[in-house]
């Protein structure tokens, strides 16, 4: 089977990605009970495939889900999807879902049988490369992100009501990508991606409240002879930032050349950001820190 549509694998076995389907009463689907993770792949190599995996049992240990496959078999169901799909460039996911209970009436999650899917289909861009060489807008929205004391964000989840909402907000202000603030108003993080400003002479990424996104470590890496810090990012400081940019396994790392309609910088993006953005890049070729795809 090679389907450049994207291939799944569901109950054990592999599907078009169009067929895949998880049981409407799986807890996932009525409580949004699960964890994932995402993984690329560039020019048929996985990008830093066990800091995802280490990520992805990390998320499941602390939500006590068993996916009742071990990483081994995981890591082949990864290849294997891409394989099937014949993706050179891909988006490759995996999901443990709580399941659904194995007795009728019940609502004791003691009895739940978790669930493990995951799926490759064609690379996805929260900003095409065409798009990130003018920069993109970012809106900051009113509505504050979900307190990590009741949803750890550090634990990937489905938890986006208050990220899709304030992207609507986005849109109706004309901007295409969003950040949230915690209840203090520190910036926190937007639908997937992690924020960095460069101000004061040093880049600066929120510390708290966010996912420890893999492209952001990579950028933490890449800036790590630079000022750098983790710590409070505020509303004011974005705004007057000279370089603003997000991070994401979707798109790597995207300069934002507007926030709340007000230029970034010059209103282009900026040299810091055009070297980070090439630099990472340029380790999607080392061999450490890829894994090339095992296709048949």
């Amino acid at each position: 089977m090679t389907d450049s549509s994207g291939v799944a694998f569901v109950d054990g076995r592999f599907c078009p990605v169009e067929e895949a389907r998880i049981p409407v009463l799986d807890l996932a689907v009525t409580k949004g009970d699960s964890t994932y993770d995402v993984v690329h792949v560039w020019q048929g190599r996985f990008f830093r495939l066990d800091d995802h995996l280490d990520r992805f049992e990390a998320s499941m240990k602390a939500l006590r889900l068993d996916p009742g496959l071990d990483r081994r078999r995981i890591e082949d169901v990864l290849h294997e999807c891409v394989s099937r799909a014949g993706l050179r460039d891909a988006y490759v996911s995996m999901t443990c879902t709580r399941g659904r209970q194995t007795v009728p009436g019940s609502r004791d999650l003691r009895t739940t049988r978790n669930g493990f899917y995951a799926y490759a289909v064609p690379f996805v861009w929260i900003a095409t490369p065409e798009r990130q060489e003018r920069g993109v807008s970012l809106w900051i929205s009113s509505r504050p992100r979900i307190a990590p004391e009741s949803v750890d964000p550090a634990v990937k989840n489905y938890h986006w009501l208050d990220i899709q909402m304030a992207q609507f907000e986005a849109y109706d202000h004309g901007a295409e990508l969003v950040v949230l603030r915690d209840m203090a108003g520190g910036i926190t993080e937007g639908a997937g991606y992690n924020v960095f400003a460069y101000v004061d002479d040093r880049w600066l990424t929120p510390g708290s409240g966010v996912l420890r996104g893999i492209t952001r470590q990579t950028v933490l890496e890449l800036l790590a002879d630079d000022r750098v810090e983790e710590g409070h990012l505020s509303e004011e400081a974005l705004l007057r930032a000279e370089e603003v940019l997000v991070t994401s396994t979707a798109g790597g790392v995207m300069p934002v050349t507007e926030v709340n309609g007000r230029p970034v910088g010059s209103g282009l993006p900026g040299p810091r950001t055009r070297r980070l953005r090439e630099s990472y890049w340029a380790r999607h070729a080392d061999e450490r820190w890829t894994t090339p795809v095992r296709y048949r």
